[in-house]
């Protein structure tokens, strides 16, 4: 074996080192994260892990649920567990773009000299939280598609970054919809997942009335930090995905749509009026292994692939006419698509 082939050979064993280091240490801390956040939020073990992958993939998430279920609770949690500068706005009719972006007001000087100078809005923060955002006009809701995607905003034609990292955390309440402007395509789209929000059961809503009417209450702490985050978003980047995992999205996906060319292999895609493009299959694919990390494992399998299908991409698709007609729901379509892989 030549000199060069030994370096070489070196070098992808080092790197492999480090990987597995930053990879245990990310797992530390990602564990604490969710131990400090079970002592505030209970009986929500699986919207609370799915929150994580959402932000883990760098993505921003939509919480759909009932009042009263914790997904404030939750996101003002997360921002404290994570170390993230976390605000909230409150959606209504009302609301408009510049309550969430910001706006330039005129100052004047000593001198009597003016100059426009712009004030920052509530998007600039690392977590933002959009609670019940199908209460906003479409106009304002529209006002958050260029910064979840592009992760900057457009003020008097001068370009303001966000800060890193930045996420959205949106919550829908699927009741009194009298009133409600319901989310466009292309904005449900930008999010990586849905994530529904179900009451708790027995014993975990017996906890919540013990620890949460006392005297006291459990206050979470800060285990991680931005940079903290940022790196494991990277990390998740790195995962090496087993080639069965990759054919598992590709064929979730693919079959969520409706049939192209006359195509009737698929027994269901005839029942779909639209379904995900290649956004879904990257939100499922940093998601798959975003999962495998907070679940302390190294490599992503297909059972991640089944457990995060439906939040996905339940809000990338649509049933025609005739199937609503027959009863059939995106979720039970969803589910015939898993059993097929499964």
């Amino acid at each position: 074996m030549s000199a060069i082939s030994r370096n070489d050979g070196d070098q992808a064993g080092d790197e492999t080192q480090a990987i597995l280091r930053d990879t245990e240490a990310a797992m530390e801390k990602i564990a604490a994260a969710r131990l400090e956040i079970a002592r505030v939020i209970f009986g929500q073990e699986s919207v609370v892990e799915r929150t994580l992958v959402t932000l883990l993939s760098g993505g921003h998430g939509l919480l759909v649920g009932v009042p009263g279920l914790a997904k404030t609770k939750l996101v003002e949690t997360l921002g404290t567990v994570l170390g993230l500068d976390a605000r909230r706005i409150q959606f209504t009719p009302d609301l408009m773009p510049s309550d969430i972006l910001g706006a330039e007001v005129m100052d004047q000087a000593a001198d009597g000299s003016r100059a426009f100078r712009f004030i920052k809005g509530p998007i600039f923060s690392q977590l933002l939280m959009a609670d019940e955002i199908n209460r906003a006009s479409p106009r304002t809701q529209s006002a958050l598609l260029q910064a979840m995607q592009e992760y900057h905003v457009t003020i008097a034609g001068q370009r303001y970054d966000l800060p890193r990292p930045f996420h959205v955390l949106a919550t829908q309440n699927p009741l009194e919809q009298e009133g409600t402007y319901p989310l466009p395509e292309a904005q449900l789209d930008r999010f990586l997942m849905q994530i529904d929000v179900h009451y708790p059961d027995l014993d975990a809503e017996r906890r919540i009335l013990r620890e949460t009417t006392g005297a006291d209450e459990a206050k979470a702490a800060a285990v991680m930090g931005a940079e903290d985050l940022l790196a494991a978003q990277q990390l998740v980047r790195r995962m090496p995905v087993g080639e069965s995992v990759v054919e598992a999205i590709l064929e979730m996906v693919r079959s969520a749509r409706p049939p192209e060319n006359g195509d009737q292999t698929n027994e269901t895609a005839h029942l779909i009026a639209w379904g995900p493009g290649p956004r879904a299959s990257q939100a499922l694919m940093l998601a798959v292994r975003a999962r495998a990390l907070v679940d302390g494992r190294l490599a992503p399998s297909l059972d991640d692939v089944l457990a995060l299908a439906e939040p996905v991409l339940q809000h990338r698709m649509a049933l025609t006419f005739g199937a609503r007609a027959e009863g059939e729901t995106i979720r039970g379509i969803i589910g015939r698509l898993k059993n097929r892989i499964g």
